[in-house]
């Protein structure tokens, strides 16, 4: 299974406001994928550490009485985890989701800079319309995560979930939503052991990579 490794986080992100200029500084060493499970996965985590909201409150899909919990660590600038929203997750959603068998929490896991900024606009948005923005970020990365003027392409995305320059600004500014956006990323690569996007936690068993369904429906039937 494809994954994509972390860059060591930059601190405290660098996201200029005014036309949302972002600085790609820090340092750019990679984990490698075998350096990841030089920590035991999740080692001392309960259950209950698992499922504790950071300070922006969960994003989730289901019933909360469902008996699986299926968490995802994901990168917007990922593309394994593009592929993984592209091609599996609806089937995903439709098969489990929707049928009250699995309850899905979706966490950032940004990667660097940018990744953080687009984090930070789907946690801006109103609550209703994070998952059609991710969904949205996820079906056009190619055109704001990967071009000259990345800025400007996502400024012109968001403006199609109802972002103006303005509120734009404001929340690439926000240090409130900048700190709990690294609270989540810090705790799971602290805690939980997450090194590379995206990754999963089946029913609290870590799994790495851009899943099929064949292999939710292996997990799940056990």
């Amino acid at each position: 299974m494809a994954v994509r490794t972390t860059v060591s986080f930059f601190g405290a992100a660098t996201i200029a406001a005014g036309f949302g200029v972002f600085h790609f500084g820090g340092s750019t060493d990679a984990v490698t994928f075998a350096e990841a499970f030089l920590v035991s996965p999740a080692a001392a985590a309960t259950s209950e550490e698992m499922l504790e909201a950071g300070p922006l409150g969960e994003k989730t899909l289901g019933d909360p009485n469902a008996p699986n919990i299926v968490i995802e660590y994901a990168s917007m600038t990922c593309p394994h985890c593009q592929t993984f929203h592209e091609q599996t997750f609806e089937a995903f959603k439709e098969k489990y989701i929707d049928t009250g068998e699995v309850y899905f929490i979706f966490r950032h896991f940004p990667l660097n800079p940018l990744d953080t900024a687009a984090v930070m606009l789907t946690n801006c948005a109103p609550e209703e319309r994070f998952f059609p923005l991710v969904d949205l970020m996820f079906e056009q990365q190619p055109k704001w995560a990967f071009v000259d003027q990345p800025a400007e392409a996502l400024l012109n995305l968001v403006k199609q979930a109802g972002f103006t320059q303005e509120s734009f600004t404001a929340c690439l500014q926000n240090q409130e939503v900048l700190d709990g956006v690294d609270w989540v990323r810090s705790r799971a690569a602290g805690d939980f052991a997450v090194r590379s996007t995206p990754t999963f936690f089946v029913n609290g068993d870590m799994q790495t990579g851009s899943m099929s369904l064949e292999e939710f429906d292996e997990l799940l039937a056990e």
